[in-house]
């Protein structure tokens, strides 16, 4: 097993914003906490994409601002989707974390489920965004979850993610074995939900994540 310096851990981070209950100036704090740990981005409420984005901005970073689309639960339009994924490039983000159709892929629609991932690649990478295409691994087998991996590769998603945050639990180190195995380096694989402790990090880089997405940076490493 390899060890990662806090430079290195942080540097894979998405710090998320993302509660009922986090306000604007939680988003603030969050970019200005990313800021300070060198984070790959923030990720926070579409309503306040403008607000992370001045903040970066001035706070001089290199971190990315991030944002949700078609969260939490999956449930959006293909053309609902392509609307908050606009919007929030306008709004400056350069981060997209969707989720798929998950009911659709239960079902096996997989024809629905890539239309909605087909909508946001399309504008995310028309505007030079990132896109992490979130399964919301929890609540799919094996199956379902090698598949969703494959559209997402052959739709041209830059990763493939596990979690919310809000399902019944996060990523495991099984189900990033799938993911990781399925896309075999052709995207990317990021580790979101239920990563508590520096350990629970480590064993996720060692696994093949190039991103984690966590809600708070000093319960990793408290420095």
């Amino acid at each position: 097993m390899c060890h990662y310096s806090p430079e290195e851990v942080a540097a894979t981070i998405d710090l998320a914003s993302l509660m009922p209950d986090n306000t604007r100036n939680d988003a603030i704090f969050a970019c200005r906490t990313a800021a300070k740990y060198n984070c790959a981005s923030v990720c926070v409420k579409p309503v306040f994409v403008d607000a992370a984005a001045n903040t970066l901005e001035l706070e001089g970073s290199g971190v990315g601002v991030g944002t949700v689309i078609n969260f939490p639960h999956g449930n959006s339009r293909p053309d609902v989707m392509a609307l908050e994924a606009y919007t929030a490039i306008g709004d400056g983000a350069n981060e997209l974390d969707m989720v798929m159709n998950i009911s659709a892929a239960l079902a096996g629609n997989w024809s629905i489920v890539r239309e909605g991932i087909d909508a946001v690649v399309a504008i995310g990478h028309e505007w030079g965004a990132l896109v992490k295409v979130i399964l919301e691994t929890c609540y799919l087998p094996d199956a379902v979850i090698r598949e969703a991996c494959l559209q997402c590769v052959n739709a041209g998603a830059d990763f493939v993610k596990t979690s919310t945050g809000f399902g019944r639990c996060g990523a495991t180190p099984g189900n990033v074995i799938v993911m990781r195995d399925t896309v075999a380096g052709r995207c990317q694989v990021k580790a979101s939900g239920g990563i508590k402790t520096y350990a629970d990090a480590e064993t996720l880089l060692n696994l093949g994540c190039t991103r984690l997405g966590a809600s708070q940076v000093k319960r990793l490493f408290p420095y």
